[in-house]
């Protein structure tokens, strides 16, 4: 048995995955209400972008798995999942504002063609003309920089993100998430590519814009992102297509929420190869840190799945052992 989990897939060796190959738009929104908490708040800040300059060397350090992936937070959950490949993944984000953000992802990824026109759309930028699947992330950015935004594009963008997801999907937003959708499109369209760490209060923190995270390269002198190469952009709207990224709204801390998501993994006979967790652990109080740390330990993870930090990599096995007593 433990050859044939260190040589197989997650699952070969015992009950195969019931997993969807793909959501339906219905099984997919109950999914997000089954599973998600009660909202909460997060005063730092609007978390529109991230602030971690070491996804880059966090990525080389993953390989492909499989299996499901669950995180936190906004776009660097993109990069995870281009390199880790899973069959599902869950973004777990105490903030209601974040599951608008990841639909509003969601929708952007349907409705391009490819990293060019993807980026176009996010940051309501015309497509500069020369740029194809071949095109370096370096180049693309490049070729973006000084295209002035364009009011017209925005507002396409933001009817086509509506249509796609209320008529196309039949998703039940309510006005309050259209609006919030609409004010991150336009925060987009404001600072373009340059975008950082959005309405931090705190004026030391580390801010690389979305352009920076996008090119960062690691210790080998490689871009990571799900930008750099076609095939991962590719990778992460497939998913997005099949409605397997589930923003869920859920506490780390929480009795439910990361519960809810494990139990479902359980009973589809699959294993979770990695957890990002970011720094959500700095903002926990005792009581909510040992709750996580029950959390992790419910989860039907497998042998030598990883967890993620906003610094680095560890196996989950060797998170759980740390955590307090």
């Amino acid at each position: 048995m433990v050859l044939c989990w260190l040589v197989a897939s997650s699952t070969a060796c015992g009950p195969r995955s019931t997993l969807a190959v793909a959501m339906s738009d219905q099984e997919f929104w109950g999914l997000i209400e089954s599973l998600s908490e009660p909202a909460g708040t997060f005063s730092i800040s609007d978390n529109l972008v991230s602030n971690e300059p070491h996804v880059a060397e966090n990525v080389r350090r993953l390989r492909a798995t499989g299996g499901v992936y669950i995180g936190v937070g906004p776009e660097q959950n993109f990069s995870y999942i281009a390199r880790l490949r899973p069959a599902l993944a869950f973004i777990v984000d105490i903030r209601r504002e974040n599951r608008g953000l990841h639909l509003l992802y969601k929708a952007l990824f349907e409705l391009s063609a490819d990293r060019a026109d993807f980026v176009s759309r996010l940051f309501s930028r015309p497509r500069p003309p020369g740029l194809g699947s071949s095109s370096s992330v370096e180049e693309l950015f490049k070729q973006y920089e000084g295209v002035p935004p364009s009011p017209e594009q925005y507002r396409r963008t933001a009817t086509l993100v509506r249509e796609r997801l209320l008529t196309t999907r039949g998703l039940p937003l309510s006005p309050i998430d259209l609006d919030w959708m609409d004010r991150v499109l336009k925060a987009f369209y404001d600072d373009g590519p340059d975008i950082q760490f959005w309405r931090s209060r705190d004026v030391t923190a580390i801010q690389p814009s979305y352009r920076r995270l996008m090119t960062l390269v690691d210790a080998s002198g490689q871009t990571r992102s799900f930008l750099a190469t076609e095939e991962g952009f590719r990778f992460v709207k497939d998913l997005q297509s099949r409605n397997m990224i589930v923003p869920v709204i859920g506490d780390f801390g929480g009795a439910n929420a990361l519960r809810r998501v494990g139990d479902y993994v359980r009973e589809h006979a699959d294993v979770i190869q990695a957890f990002y967790g970011s720094n959500v652990g700095v903002y926990l109080t005792s009581q909510q840190t040992r709750t996580f740390c029950r959390n992790l330990g419910t989860l039907p993870a497998a042998p030598g799945a990883w967890f993620i930090e906003r610094d680095g990599v560890r196996t989950l096995a060797s998170k759980i052992k740390a955590c307090p007593q």
